[in-house]
């Protein structure tokens, strides 16, 4: 049976939120759902297929569903399965991928305010047999995807587009000649896995050259890099700043679809901010996640952290130091760790994420609005952060319509009384009923399951 919910079921507007103190230490297990950006790879991977794919415990949020519609607009049947066996996240429907013969052309997607959508797809719709209109939120269309549409253009593929921006169409005639093109990806790690993810496709493969400052994110890279390779793709990232993928098939996929260890963040943090236990089980031993710098970001904040093959354990006591750290490779943990930040007993310091200007919103902008806002002293330098710890009190916190916002809203919180978090929905981007588990783990009311 093929699904009816849209990604516009997703996100509604809601009151401001009043985000509740904890009481008292915490003694919480969170189930995590499916990896966003593993679940949006495999998605692009599948509709690209040979034959029938299989996504086991995909995540369900508002960017993961509209990568799913669009890839239904492009004539890719994703239909919901009973899942098998008694995985973590288990509960959720499989997905199982069709993909058509040739994607359908002369259609319109909707890309939110999703970069994973708005960047990937462009490549993809390519190879479609016409046209195919990508726009979004009006946020979208502030969010560079220059480096995307000249990539395509050297290579052949007519672009028109809002000067680097949304609303873009592809004009896709089913096929891309492909071959070697050099970019600046310094804003964003995206524009190489776009041309990564569709390449093997094309006629000559794809070879891209950075050249710019470091490429951020990297990590997410090695993501795709890796997934290509379970498809069975041939990539070469031996030379740095280089990535080539060969023109192949590409295999069908029968995958569980790894946990979200960035959505994990504000759960392990709460256990720093108020004390007390929080576990996670099924945190993998060995990811490609950015989100798995948190184990070392909570430890020298002062939690004990272990994992073992039961999952991660954080305990804290309520006490937390700053940190000097550099995330540029996990730029997503920035608002998470700025909340900390302001809670902490003595400075922090974040650096290189100069990059993360250009996310849902200006986030160091948008931070530094709004740790100000409810107290915090702090500073917003050339590529990040400066907090120094100052009394905190209540007071609205803005989003921007960025999911991250919010979660850093609840995250403070957690101590101070009187913060009301603006359009908490917005959570629903990447983590779907985030006040119902989020009040969960503070009542202790049993396993704080993130999958729905």
């Amino acid at each position: 049976m093929t699904t009816g919910t849209t990604a516009h079921d997703a996100v509604t507007s809601v009151p401001d939120w009043a985000a509740p103190v904890a009481s008292g230490p915490l003694d919480a297990t969170v189930v995590l759902p499916g990896s966003k950006s593993l679940t949006n790879r495999y998605l692009v991977l599948a509709a690209l297929a040979t034959e029938r794919s299989r996504l086991r415990a995909p995540l369900r949020s508002r960017d993961t569903l509209l990568m799913a519609d669009a890839l239904r607009s492009l004539g890719v049947r994703i239909d919901d399965v009973a899942p098998e066996g008694e995985a973590v996240g288990g509960d959720v429907p499989d997905w199982v991928v069709t993909p058509p013969e040739t994607l359908t052309g002369d259609v319109s997607i909707d890309c939110g305010l999703a970069g994973t959508v708005m960047r990937f797809l462009p490549a993809v719709a390519a190879l479609a047999d016409g046209p195919v209109r990508l726009d979004g939120d009006p946020q979208a269309r502030v969010r560079p995807m220059g480096p995307v549409i000249d990539a395509l253009r050297a290579l052949g593929v007519d672009v028109d587009d809002g000067g680097g921006h949304l609303p873009v169409t592809v004009g896709g005639r089913g096929r891309v000649r492909g071959g070697s093109v050099t970019m600046d990806a310094s804003a964003s790690s995206q524009f190489v896995s776009a041309l990564l993810l569709a390449g093997a496709r094309y006629d000559e493969g794809i070879t891209v050259h950075h050249d710019g400052k470091p490429v951020p994110s990297e990590p997410h890279i090695l993501m795709t890099v890796e997934t290509l390779r379970d498809a069975g793709a041939i990539v070469d990232d031996s030379e740095p700043n280089t990535w080539r993928v060969e023109p192949s098939e590409i295999n069908a996929l029968d995958v569980s679809v790894e946990p979200d260890l960035s959505n994990a963040g504000p759960f392990v943090a709460a256990a720093l901010v108020v004390g007390g236990t929080v576990r996670v089980p099924g945190w993998p031993q060995h990811t490609t996640q950015a989100g798995d710098l948190l184990r070392e970001i909570l430890d020298t904040m002062g939690a004990d952290v272990r994992l073992d093959r039961s999952g991660l354990t954080v305990v804290g006591s309520g006490e937390l130091v700053g940190i000097d750290i550099d995330l540029h490779d996990a730029a997503e943990l920035t608002p998470t760790v700025a909340a900390l930040a302001a809670l902490a007993s003595t400075p922090t310091w974040i650096r290189g994420v100069a990059h993360i200007r250009g996310h849902e919103t200006d986030r160091l902008a948008a931070l530094t609005a709004e740790l100000g806002g409810v107290g915090a002293h702090v500073t917003e330098t050339e590529d990040g952060l400066r907090i120094t710890p100052a009394p905190l009190h209540g007071g609205r916190f803005r989003t921007y319509h960025d999911h991250r916002m919010a979660t850093a809203g609840a995250i403070i919180g957690l101590r101070v009384p009187g913060v009301h978090v603006e359009d908490i929905d917005t959570t629903r981007k990447t983590l779907p009923d985030f006040v119902g588990l989020w009040q969960g783990m503070l009542e202790g009311t049993g396993p704080v399951v993130l999958a729905r």
